[in-house]
């Protein structure tokens, strides 16, 4: 467990695959079972919204975005590498750095939301139990801790990662429920503050928009799936990885909902974890700095995890250590800026709402690519580009797949044109709704239209479909070009690298 990954994106082996698919549900449940999420689950209510009202758009956000992302965890098993590299059966063997920089964006949004609230979790507690000041210079320590743990965590990798998601899990989940008994006093679900409050003016305008936070949870995990059911065994029936994925984000209904509940008790206060810690009980302000610590490293750990792994093959010279060690120390000094210079509340509405309307037509056309070639990849042809080769199935037009690229490209920025975050992101079309946002809906239908007529339109070759041929799509006759070796490039240099540490800790092992 505490021995340093070796595995960068390259294929897992079988021998190596010794993950369940309850795993890859614990590990979603652990990295979500947290204050990053509970965070996101004030949100309706700081939007002006009821408690019952809140609690309708939470489920509809968790709801919807787990339909988009349950299938994202079909990949790792049949590819063994994380879903960036898969993604390149559709975008192409260089395309995918799509995939790269979703993963990235989502990395630095949510690493940044965990340390953030998990050092002011950290920072109210000793406010009120040892009367410690609230000053800058102690925010900073703290979330420099937090996020040095993280990294730590990390650069040691998945099994230490899944260590610390299994503690997250029970942790947060027993600190959830005795929230029930904490607050039962002061909690009333006939919270209200009236339509006045609606912070975009009418209400479904401002359901959507809090619907949409929701949803950018279970869609931040999109680009991460894979880093983990790469583990599963290639045997594992789809229904039980899909039964994964719907399962742990149903169960984040418990700290979304706990947000929920709980943003009424200190509704208007600027610093909701804080402000949460002063009207606790005691006992219970004492098990939030705990909890508050483990559910810090347990987001953060998912979030930082997968963008290590995938930068480490975008720039070969880079290992995945010092890789994860680099996205990190870039992501602490955005946590700071954005503490320090921003507003919280909008630079986290700004950022997950870009999460959603980029992220979800990537995985649209990863669904509609995997419904197409009938679940079938070649696992070798994924990896050509991370060894420094050219050629193979996934080569297409020099590496890239114009197809799904122009797909997502016109998607992303369709839905960013219909998008409303002030003050960051607020599109030319964003009034077209009359108040409702309509990003998500323009950037999904976007992404299915294009890719369909690319794919009508410019066939793809057969020998990307596999044996069985492609489902509902056209293809064209031709042959793919011959995998051609490149010894001397850094990609090629850097894989001989790892498989030479692979090698040796095989032989240690031994």
């Amino acid at each position: 467990m505490t021995q340093v990954e070796q595995h960068g994106i390259d294929t897992i082996p079988d021998s190596d695959r010794t993950s369940k698919w309850t795993d890859l549900l614990r590990i979603q449940f652990g990295g979500a079972n947290t204050f990053a999420t509970v965070l996101l689950g004030t949100f309706p209510v700081a939007l002006g919204l009821s408690f019952w009202q809140a609690a309708a758009a939470t489920v509809a956000g968790v709801l919807v975005g787990t339909l988009f992302l349950m299938t994202m965890g079909l990949f790792g098993p049949k590819t063994g590498t994380n879903n960036a590299v898969s993604s390149g059966a559709f975008f192409g063997v260089r395309g995918r750095i799509v995939g790269s920089f979703l993963s990235l964006l989502t990395a630095i949004a949510f690493y940044s939301i965990s340390v953030w609230v998990s050092g002011d979790a950290i920072v109210g507690a000793l406010k009120r139990l040892a009367g410690v000041p609230d000053t800058i210079e102690l925010r900073i320590a703290v979330y420099a801790i937090i996020g040095l743990i993280v990294i730590i965590v990390v650069v040691y990798g998945y099994q230490f990662m899944l260590f610390v998601n299994k503690i997250a899990v029970y942790a947060n989940s027993v600190l959830m429920l005795l929230a029930i008994i904490a607050f039962s006093s002061v909690f009333t679900p006939s919270y209200n503050p009236g339509p006045q409050a609606w912070a975009l003016g009418g209400f479904w305008p401002t359901f959507v928009a809090a619907a949409l936070i929701v949803m950018s949870n279970p869609i931040s995990f999109g680009a991460f799936l894979g880093d983990w059911s790469r583990y599963i065994p290639r045997n594992t029936p789809p229904k039980k990885l899909l039964l994964a994925t719907i399962l742990a984000q149903l169960l984040t209904l418990i700290p979304f909902l706990f947000g929920v509940a709980t943003a009424t008790l200190v509704f208007g206060k600027p610093d909701y974890v804080v402000a949460l810690i002063q009207v606790s009980p005691i006992w219970y302000a004492v098990l939030l700095i705990v909890v508050a610590f483990i559910g810090g490293l347990s987001t953060g750990t998912t979030a930082l995890y997968g963008t290590g792994l995938d930068f480490s093959s975008v720039f070969p010279h880079f290992s995945r250590v010092q890789a994860t060690i680099g996205i990190g120390t870039i992501a602490f000094v955005f946590i700071l800026c954005g503490r320090i210079f921003f507003d919280l509340l909008g630079a986290v509405n700004a950022f997950v709402g870009a999460i959603v309307v980029t992220t979800t037509p990537w995985m649209v056309i990863m669904t509609l690519g995997y419904i197409f070639r009938r679940g079938f990849f070649e696992p070798r042809n994924l990896q050509v580009f991370n060894r420094g080769e050219t050629g193979g199935a996934y080569w297409f037009n020099k590496g890239m797949n114009w197809r799904g690229l122009v797909a997502w490209l016109g998607a992303a920025g369709i839905g960013l044109m219909f998008a409303n975050y002030p003050p960051i992101i607020v599109g030319p079309f964003s009034e077209l709704g009359g108040g409702i946002d309509l990003s998500l809906l323009s950037g999904v239908v976007s992404a299915v239209v294009l890719y369909l007529a690319a794919l009508f339109i410019w066939p793809e070759p057969r020998f990307a479909y596999g044996p069985d041929g492609p489902r509902l799509v056209p293809v064209r006759t031709a042959e793919p070009e011959p995998i051609v070796d490149n010894p001397s490039s850094m990609a090629a240099r850097a894989f001989a690298h790892r498989q030479i540490k692979l090698q040796q800790k095989v032989e240690v092992s031994r």
